[in-house]
């Protein structure tokens, strides 16, 4: 039975079952309209109870369920409750007790130091996870930053990013030695197409035995992927063939070889959907539950001691989104794209300013460029900016031509004109500067190899538009390489009409919150309806409240 429309949009549907309690308190507590009815849900540490009286549905915070005396009349009808909701519910309880954390939330690392000091530190403080973009950092930069880290949360948390390089696999090297020297324990791993010696390294040196004979693992990692294969290498032990190389080099020890075999190389896999940057634009929905599938698949067959645990990132940054992915099981939710438009971002005002406009069709693919010869593409943004139609000219060429001498004078002369805004050779001259001091190898390589020659020139202009985005560098703006996903767009829509539209109002740590709480009351709204309650959309949203 579907009772008549009510004055706040409030119906019941009955589902035919014996509700055996009532609820019993002061009259003056329960509330009919609409303000007040979502104020007392978002109360969140307190029950909600429904009743209906005198044909009139009402909600209140207070009050006791009793049991029912059918001999009585006039009291209250019960319709549905709710118990409180705490936001450390969300999630696997266990990632807020292994990362000494509040929430099941963390910011993912975006490179070049967009997910800045600042940001990390700031969240840090506020017991949030967020891990620093290293990647494309030279090594005194990022020294740098993991001493001022470590100096602000001299107990966590933090987390550094580990980005595969796989056409300069020293640079991956000199990282995680920087994170063994100043003993960083959480690891993010990303764009790993497999494991490396660097990242293994990473992970077995980490590893001893405690006072009571059992595995401790001090040096976490948190591995962010979109593929099957990928995600089965992380979630298994280490290969023993990188085990026995980095035996014989000396880099581990009888002790630590022997327990490698024991653990997975990840305790966390975050699922990467359709995200900025690095990506494969895959669907969360059918990418989350296979990964979980495959863990638990993997899990009956190691039996670790603590089985990993399955979090998402890619496309999370409403409530709506933050819900689906805890009720589809993720153990934790990863924000990325979002933060970049916050004050704490490394990114410059104007990147900023073009991320709070953005809607979610103004994204595209394009060349990247630390994996440029491979075709590899990455997602940025493209309102506002030419870079995208910029970056794939120039990799067309670089498929169409052996050398730069190759290519026709007039192409030459627009690459000149418009893309570089100085001649090749100034271009080969720098980059030839570059090189001679942090990859003399690869420089002798291309003194030989015209194609690997034009490959370098072109990611001379592919590697400072990020830079340029990062820095606010005046005159470059049309070239700015924003990484950035669909969720940009969707963030912006939810945000419309309130501070948090203008990028000097978005902080962190308040988004993190304002997600966190949208989720809670979204739940309770879903629950609601799920016992037959019938509420009008305008209670059914969240809107960030300062």
């Amino acid at each position: 039975m579907v009772l008549n429309p009510q004055e706040n949009g409030l119906d019941f549907c009955t589902w035919n079952y014996q509700q055996n309690q009532t609820w019993k308190g002061s009259l003056d507590c329960v509330t009919f309209e609409k303000n007040a009815i979502k104020q007392k849900l978002l109360t969140l540490d307190q029950p909600c109870h429904i009743i209906r009286l005198s044909g009139k549905i009402g909600i209140t915070n207070d009050g006791y369920l009793v049991n029912i005396d059918h001999h009585s009349s006039n009291v209250p009808e019960l319709l549905a409750t709710l118990p409180p909701i705490h936001l450390q519910q969300f999630g696997d309880p266990k990632f807020l007790n292994t990362y000494g954390v509040k929430y099941a939330y963390m910011t993912g690392a975006m490179a070049g130091g967009i997910a800045s000091e600042e940001m990390v530190i700031t969240l840090g403080k506020e017991q949030i996870l967020s891990s620093f973009g290293a990647g494309g950092l030279p090594p005194e930069r990022l020294e740098t930053a993991i001493q001022n880290i470590q100096k602000a949360l001299p107990y966590g948390p933090y987390a550094f990013n580990l980005i595969h390089s796989p056409n300069e696999p020293n640079i991956e090297r000199r990282t995680v030695d920087l994170y063994l020297k100043y003993g960083v324990r959480i690891v993010e791993a990303s764009a790993f197409l497999d494991l490396t010696p660097n990242i293994v390294y990473y992970r077995i040196a980490g590893l001893s035995l405690n006072s009571t004979n059992q595995i401790e693992i001090k040096n976490k990692v948190i591995a962010k992927i979109s593929r099957r294969e990928v995600a089965t290498k992380f979630l298994q032990p280490a290969p023993d063939r990188i085990i026995k190389e980095l035996l014989a080099q000396g880099l581990i020890t009888e002790l630590q070889a022997n327990l490698a075999s024991k653990v997975p190389m990840a305790d966390d896999i975050t699922v990467e959907a359709d995200s900025g940057g690095h990506t494969d634009n895959r669907p969360l929905v059918c990418l989350l539950p296979s990964i979980i599938a495959l863990r638990d698949e993997i899990q009956a067959q190691y039996n670790y001691t603590i089985p990993i645990r399955i979090g998402v990132a890619g496309g999370i940054g409403t409530p709506e989104s933050a819900l689906a992915s805890f009720m589809m099981g993720a153990a934790y939710i990863v924000t990325g794209s979002i933060n970049q438009s916050c004050v704490e971002s490394g990114a410059c005002e104007h990147t900023k300013k073009l991320l709070a406009q953005a809607e979610m069709a103004d994204m595209i693919m394009a060349p990247a460029a630390d994996m440029f010869e491979m075709g590899v593409k990455l997602q940025v943004l493209k309102r506002g900016t030419m870079f995208p139609m910029r970056a794939q000219k120039l990799y067309e060429l670089y498929r169409t031509y052996d050398s730069i001498e190759q290519i026709p004078s007039a192409e030459k002369e627009k690459l000149e004109k418009q893309i570089f805004r100085k001649s090749i050779a100034e271009v080969w001259e720098g980059t030839a500067a570059y090189l001679s001091q942090k990859s003399p190898e690869k420089l002798g390589k291309a003194v030989n190899n015209p194609k690997l020659k034009m490959a370098l020139i072109f990611r001379w202009y592919l590697g400072l538009s990020s830079r340029w985005s990062s820095s606010g560098e005046k005159g470059r703006e049309v070239d700015y390489q924003i990484w950035c996903g669909p969720v940009m767009g969707s963030f912006n829509n939810w945000v419309k009409g309130t501070y948090l539209a203008l990028p000097e109002n978005r902080h962190v740590v308040d988004i993190a919150n304002q997600i966190m709480i949208g989720t809670a009351y979204l739940y309770r709204i879903q629950n609601l309806k799920i016992q037959g309650l019938q509420i009008p959309n305008e209670l059914t949203n969240y809107s960030p409240k300062q």
